[in-house]
């Protein structure tokens, strides 16, 4: 994993405020429940198609196709809200009237807060996609679906923070409507997109907004609202201009076909028209682990590392910056077992030369548990080898 430099944090904070999670419609309010306007459940005749997928649009050509996919679709896009509760937050120390009588540690009770988002069915049986983002922390999730009166109480099966996906479940007395999944590899800039979405809410839920495919592979980190030592690093982002705003997390991109392409994420506040989606085949990839173990099993190494500075470079006398410097090694990790030292610098692992961040991550994106590599590093001007077998990364 990279270490963020201290004096990045207020930079990537900046970041966060320019762009901004999709699903941060997030608020509180007091015990009271009538401080703000309920979320009105609504009826929906039921949809034609329950219990199959959606089906593909054929005729794209027609007047009619952005339609044709909205009314396929939309019975598979549902609206999440989640809510937490019954935590516990320190008061301020100022507040002078309060430690007098309670003391510096007394606590108050949290309001509750609720998250609201978009997600969409991708198995007959309740199997729901999105992002983890919307649902991380949530005592309760309520689901609502077209042509159900009342809610879902869904569970959470799994999530990953580093990927920004979740996997939820509901039992319907039904089979429901599923959407079926394109390949995002194969989606080209330019083409049609449309975006369905709860944009602020159940008050627009199922909003439909067209754009095109702007651009891949955008890589974009925000700062953790909830923890400011955490980042979110996405990679290889689709990019669209079709409207995304918040609550729109967690949705589907469809090209015009009425495929999924990507699962849409965030938006860039500095300016309109730039949104970012998921792609579906990364969710693709890690779907049935996050079914089967609640998780993303992924290899761990267990060092803070980067490319050297030219400071580094001249400090430690290295030949040049192709290679990845270690910075730090994780108490009893895979590195720290092994035996790799702080300020080794990695040349190659298993004959792969390793030249670059990008060149390490990408290595240990095809690598599993338990897989052993073979490290040639410069140690103290030397060239030495180090062994070590990766482990499985701690859940965040």
């Amino acid at each position: 994993m990279s270490r963020i430099p201290h004096k990045q944090r207020f930079s990537l904070l900046a970041i966060a405020l320019l762009a901004f999670i999709a699903g941060g419609i997030a608020f509180s309010v007091p015990a009271v429940r009538n401080f703000f306007k309920p979320v009105e459940e609504k009826f929906f005749d039921p949809p034609v198609s329950a219990g199959q997928t959606a089906p593909l649009v054929s005729d794209i050509s027609s007047p009619y196709a952005f339609a044709d996919v909205a009314e396929a679709t939309s019975p598979a896009v549902v609206y999440i809200l989640a809510i937490s509760k019954n935590q516990e937050q320190y008061a301020s120390p100022n507040d002078m009237f309060f430690r007098y009588f309670f003391g510096d540690s007394y606590t108050t009770p949290q309001p509750e807060n609720y998250g609201q988002g978009t997600g969409f069915i991708i198995s007959e049986d309740g199997y729901i996609l999105t992002n983890d983002h919307v649902v991380r922390g949530a005592s309760e999730i309520q689901i609502t679906v077209q042509g159900y009166d009342k809610h879902f109480i869904a569970k959470l099966v799994g999530a990953d923070y580093d990927l920004d996906l979740a996997v939820l479940k509901i039992d319907a007395p039904d089979k429901l409507t599923s959407v079926p999944l394109g390949n995002s590899d194969k989606s080209r800039v330019g083409e049609w997109v449309i975006a369905i979405g709860n944009p602020w809410g159940a008050d627009f839920d199922h909003t439909v907004t067209i754009g095109v495919l702007s651009a891949k592979g955008r890589q974009i980190q925000i700062a953790d609202t909830e923890d400011y030592r955490k980042v979110r690093n996405y990679k290889d982002l689709m990019q669209t201009d079709a409207a995304i705003n918040p609550g729109n997390s967690g949705g589907p991109l469809l090209n015009i076909r009425g495929e999924v392409i990507g699962i849409n994420t965030a938006i860039n506040s500095r300016g309109q028209g730039i949104g970012f989606a998921i792609p579906i085949n990364t969710a693709t990839k890690v779907v049935d682990q996050l079914i089967k173990h609640g998780k993303v099993i992924r290899p761990y190494l267990g060092i803070y590392y980067n490319t050297p500075s030219p400071d580094y470079i001249a400090r430690l006398n290295l030949p040049d910056d192709k290679g990845i410097l270690v910075f730090e090694i994780i108490r009893k990790s895979p590195a720290d077992l092994g035996g790799l030292k702080q300020y080794d610098y990695i040349r190659s692992i298993n004959g792969t030369r390793i030249e670059s961040n990008k060149d390490l991550e990408g290595f240990l994106e095809t690598a599993k548990v338990g897989d052993k590599l073979l490290l040639d590093v410069i140690r103290d001007g030397k060239y030495t080898s180090v062994t070590i077998t990766l482990g499985e990364k701690p859940s965040n």
